[in-house]
């Protein structure tokens, strides 16, 4: 069984410190059945459930030739104001689909998509109410496929990177990492946010829907909070068409911080001057799959 060799991994290796270890998994009971509520079909036709009186909706993206004995990576992938979980999983609105991310794995640990649909296309999080629905899909899916209960991640672009950063403050070392595309502190709140939680943030400079100044609070909750030393990374000029990538330092090594500033305005997809593809899924995939 596959979490039986990542723990034989761990045994065998037990001074390794650096990020990316091949650790013991924490495997979730949905490990080692058959799924019961989850099948291919719930990428394109979305499952629901009860919260606070509420039937909210979810999509899930299982891995081809899944296997019940494999504990994955779980990321929610998160939509922005306006906008709607089913346009992540085909990539409309702007999106990629899933962020991109499906396209960038590259190892055997592989991951499961889930892609919530937020209240009144958002995530005000009134309450905690989103945090809460979050957990129950979480547990849901745990409970039907098998998931490294060690490697849960969240992306999302706008209210999608706040709700992911909310997330982060809400459930610390509950979630591995998370991702966070062009967000703001305020908007879904940040519940507890004392705990490390591994962060990579990318932000446009000239971003005129939710200023920079947001993202670089965002970013420097968890650059205090997982011990790095503060420091205030070059910016792109803007009209420069480029963009600047700084990997904090002095960081809890299981806790990095990664942050992006690029030349644009608000978008999900961001693109160096002369290129045709975004950095952000390449970039988000690199942060998250170092952790194993």
């Amino acid at each position: 069984m596959h979490w039986l060799l990542r723990q034989l991994a761990f045994l065998t290796f037990p001074l390794m410190g650096i990020v990316g270890e091949v650790s013991a998994a924490t495997p979730s009971t949905g490990c080692g059945k058959a799924p019961t509520l989850i099948t291919p079909g719930a990428a394109s036709t979305p499952l629901t459930l009860s919260h606070n009186g509420k039937t909210r909706q979810y999509y899930v993206k299982m891995p081809a030739n899944y296997d019940q004995t494999n504990p994955y990576r779980l990321i929610l992938t998160l939509h922005a104001l306006m906008g709607t979980a089913q346009q992540v999983t085909v990539g409309a609105g702007g999106y990629l689909p899933w962020y991109g991310l499906p396209d960038q794995v590259n190892d055997t640990v592989n991951a499961i998509y889930v892609a919530p649909n937020g209240l009144n296309y958002g995530w005000a999080n009134t309450g905690g109410e989103d945090v809460g629905f979050l957990q129950k899909v979480i547990q849901a899916v745990e409970g039907d496929l098998c998931v490294d209960q060690k490697l849960r991640f969240s992306t999302g672009f706008s209210y999608g990177a706040a709700m992911s950063y909310a997330l982060a403050c809400s459930l610390g070392k509950e979630i591995r990492a998370v991702a966070a595309l062009s967000g703001n502190p305020m908007i879904s709140g940040c519940s507890g946010g004392t705990a490390p939680v591994a962060y990579y943030g990318e932000h446009g400079v000239s971003d005129s829907v939710l200023p920079i100044t947001g993202g670089r609070e965002m970013r420097d909750r968890f650059v205090k909070n997982n011990k790095c030393t503060a420091q205030a990374p070059k910016e792109p000029a803007s009209g420069s068409g480029t963009h600047i990538k700084t990997t904090y330092s002095g960081c809890d090594p299981n806790y990095p911080v990664v942050w992006i500033a690029f030349d644009g305005d608000h978008t999900p997809q961001p693109m160096d001057r002369g290129v045709q593809a975004t950095f952000a899924a390449a970039e988000s995939w690199n942060f998250f799959s170092q952790f194993k």
